[in-house]
Order: structure tokens, then sequence, then C-alpha cells
């Protein structure tokens, strides 16, 4: 477990009264790709990583039958779903579950670059259309800058390129960030997205700050590295914060780096529900992306998920464009 969450887990207990269903009527007027959920069931014969049943809060199944009851009033129409285990056998029970479930339409896989079998694995995951990339980076006991020394690596990301599928990384800090300007370097045809920007861990030295600013800046500069606006929700003394000025200036300077076209929206359901509801989560984001004009937010909830991710339609309510 780390710090990120400790910290949601001791918010929690104090922060449960303030999270009763909310009385949300969305403003948004655009269909909504939500481009970052996890999909798991701890009843699976052989239990699953993560989450543990120390988790009061996560540790039930969490199918897509669940996710549409909460997010359909929201105007959701469709979900990416993206790994929450190491365990090579999961990819293929996501993907199994999402085949069941048009709501899901695609899955972002575990696989390491420089495993023995990687382009094995690979080969046969992407013979699916619903596969649509790997993730990797500081989670599993993983370091991705570390890992970037290992032989085969790079040809890994090399093949995932070559593919058309996504490289996604996990969990910011500004050494994460460093190991994505290399492989954005290096790669530059590789599709990149960022997960969780809003809520990286940032250094608190003033020139440590001023080289991760300077290494995000540049990696902005790479036109196929994408950012999820996601895990924006902060508690503050055991309350989630409301306030929609405390989250801009962060906000605005993420958009103003990526633009409108690289951003995206993702819900990061259910982990998310340690920090706030759904429908907090949704109305935080909204009463940013309502500063924006109506093209960027039909951009920022589902244009972008499908310039990045490549993804086809699965329902009618999930148009091409």
């Amino acid at each position: 477990m780390d710090r990120r969450d400790v910290l949601k887990l001791t918010a929690l207990g104090t922060t449960a009264a303030l999270l009763a269903p909310a009385e949300l009527v969305s403003a948004i007027r655009t269909p909504i790709l939500d481009a970052h959920i996890h999909l798991f069931d701890p009843t699976r014969p052989g239990g699953i990583p993560w989450p543990t049943p120390a988790d009061a809060v996560l540790y039930r199944p969490a199918l897509p039958d669940r996710y549409r009851k909460i997010s359909a009033k929201h105007g959701i129409v469709g979900a990416i779903a993206v790994e929450a285990s190491p365990l090579a056998t999961d990819n293929q029970w996501l993907l199994e579950i999402a085949a069941k479930s048009p709501i899901i339409v695609g899955v972002i896989g575990d696989l390491v670059p420089s495993a023995p079998d990687y382009r094995t694995q690979l080969d046969r995951l992407h013979a699916n259309p619903l596969f649509l990339g790997i993730r990797y980076g500081n989670l599993w006991d993983r370091d991705l800058a570390v890992d970037l020394e290992k032989p085969g690596f790079f040809d890994g990301l090399k093949a995932l390129a070559e593919a058309s599928l996504v490289f996604e990384s996990a969990n910011p800090n500004p050494t994460l960030i460093r190991a994505l300007l290399r492989i954005a370097d290096k790669l530059p045809e590789l599709r990149i997205v960022i997960d969780h920007l809003p809520h990286a861990a940032l250094p608190t030295d003033a020139a440590a700050l001023e080289n991760y600013e300077a290494d995000l800046r540049r990696l902005s500069e790479v036109p196929n590295v994408f950012v999820k606006l996601s895990e924006i929700p902060v508690v503050a003394n055991g309350k989630i914060i409301t306030d929609p000025a405390f989250y801009t200036s962060k906000l605005d300077h993420l958009w103003g780096l990526f633009g409108e076209d690289r951003v995206l929206f993702g819900s990061d359901w259910p982990n998310s529900d340690t920090t706030a509801s759904f429908d907090q989560t949704l109305r935080i984001v909204n009463n940013f992306i309502e500063t924006k004009s109506p093209n960027a937010r039909g951009k920022y909830f589902y244009r972008n998920s499908l310039a990045v991710y490549r993804w086809h339609p699965r329902m009618p309510q999930q148009p091409a464009l």
C-alpha cells in the first residue's frame, strides 16, 4: 500500500457521512467515455491481489453492471477498464468480463516488456480488439526508471508502438515523469497516457520542483503524450474539498501544458470511492470543465479517448465521430 492509499483510508472514517448519494443533476452536455475504471471480483476462486480484505470500502465485486448503475445518469456511455492486478492470467479474465459488457469499450492490461514471454503474450492479447495496451509504472513493486535499464525493455515498448497500442503509466512523481520523457524521446511514435497527473507527488525542494516542471514541459511537447485529469478530489482535515477554486490552478496548469486535444476524463472508479463518491467526483470535474468551450468539453469527455486509444464503439450510444 502506498502513501496515497494510507491517506485515503485515514480520511475515510471522518468523511463517510459526507459521501451520501448526491443530488447531482449533471450539466455535462456531451457523451462521456470514462477512460479509467477498475474491475475485480474478490469472490473469484483463489482471490485477488488487490484490494485486500482489510479494505472495507473496496473489497467487494466491482463489475460492469455495478458501474453502469451508478454512471448512467451522468451520460456515461462507455468505459475503459485498466488493469488492477500484476497476474498474467488476469489479462484474460479482464478481457472476458469486458466481452460480456458492451459498456466496456477496451482494456488496458498488465505485461512486463522485458519478460521472456512478453512478445508471445502481447501478440496473443493483441488479437482481441478489446485489448488497447498496457500499464506500467509505480505499482506492483515496480520502478519504471529502473526497469528501463533492463535488457529488452525498450524493445518491448517498440513492439507496443508497432502494434499501435498504448503505453500507460501509473502513480506519477518526478522520477516517473523523467522516465516517460526518456521513452518519448526514444519512441516518439508510441502513444503514452499519464494517469492521475493532478495527483502527482511533487517535490518540496525548489530546485527539484523546477526540474520536474521542466521535464513535464518537455514531455508536453511530444504530440503522442496524453494526460488523464483523474484522481482530482482532495480530502483535507477529514473533509472532501468541494470549492472549485481549490482545483482551478493545478488543472489549468496541466490544461495549458497539454492542450485541449490531449487531456482525458477518468473517474478511477471504484478506487475513487475511498476519497469521494462518484457523484462528487463528477461534480468537481464538471465545475472545472464547464469553464471551457463546448468543443473542448466534448474532447475531454469523449473524443480525445478515441484519438489516443482508438477504441471501437460497441453500442449505438457510443458514436464513432
